[in-house]
């Protein structure tokens, strides 16, 4: 299946969007890191399915700090738009609907990397979490909690 992709520019003008809607401050703090997670998405070397890319987009996005404010927005922007253009509208917006809490959790390291990429292959390919992915999500929350 071939994947589309978006370039930096877009990627810009919809961080831009989010801040002109919703508020936060205007800038970006470095355009190499959108830069740098956009061409990594493209390697099927390091990222060769769709589920490692679009988990990358959107934990390089929300912890990369490449914008000034508005970047967990900006990721699960980013990841519904690389959903829709690559066919998988379907879950669209149980993606963004899902991503809006766990977004927060990525970004204070509440939620790993690999922890991320289980909950998108499920948003992509199942109707709602396993029982054993409800557990692990649970209980890096209520390990987060004890602190």
């Amino acid at each position: 299946m071939e994947v589309f992709y978006f370039d930096v520019e877009f990627a810009v003008n919809i961080h831009d969007k989010i801040i002109e809607i919703s508020g936060g401050r205007e800038g970006i703090n470095n355009l190499g890191l959108v830069s740098s997670v956009l061409d990594f998405i493209k390697d099927d070397g390091y990222y060769p399915t769709f589920e490692d890319k679009l988990t990358h987009l959107v934990y390089g996005i929300n912890k990369n700090h490449a914008f000034n404010d508005g970047n967990k927005r900006s990721s699960i922007a980013l990841g519904a738009y690389f959903l829709q253009i690559n066919g998988y509208e379907y879950c669209e917006k149980k993606f963004i609907y899902e991503m809006e809490n766990i977004a927060v959790s990525v970004a204070d390291n509440i939620i790993s990397k690999d922890l991320l990429r289980k909950i998108i292959s499920s948003l992509l390919y199942e109707i709602d979490y396993s029982e054993a992915l409800k557990l692990e999500i649970f209980t890096a929350l209520s390990l987060h909690q004890e602190f």
